[in-house]
């Protein structure tokens, strides 16, 4: 489906457009251009609940730790920085204008 031809007309429904963007999955290349970025490629609900379980248990364990001195730095789960985009995609016309500057 080519969203240009959506946008002037000679393609489907935009109802069926909006309604098919609507059920993408939430770490698709789509989604990660509407977020800012290709760094945000796979980074669903899922993904950001076990970055934050996992730096929620190294915190327990650096708050209930016996450690001798000072107690280690203990590494945080890489995150996709948030806002590195300049401007985020608007409209479908925007979005697949960013799709094609990628390929």
């Amino acid at each position: 489906m080519n969203l240009v031809d959506v946008v002037a007309g000679r393609g489907p429904d935009p109802c069926l457009v909006v309604s098919l963007v609507e059920r993408l999955p939430d770490d698709c290349m789509t989604m990660a251009l509407l977020r800012g970025g290709p760094e945000h490629l796979g980074w669903g609900v899922d993904r950001h609940l076990a970055a934050s379980q996992y730096d929620a248990i190294n915190l327990n364990t650096r708050a209930t730790g016996s450690f001798k001195g000072k107690p280690p730095k203990l590494p945080e789960f890489p995150r996709p920085k948030a806002g590195t985009r300049e401007k985020k995609p608007r409209t479908v016309a925007d979005l697949y204008a960013a799709v094609q500057q990628r390929r």
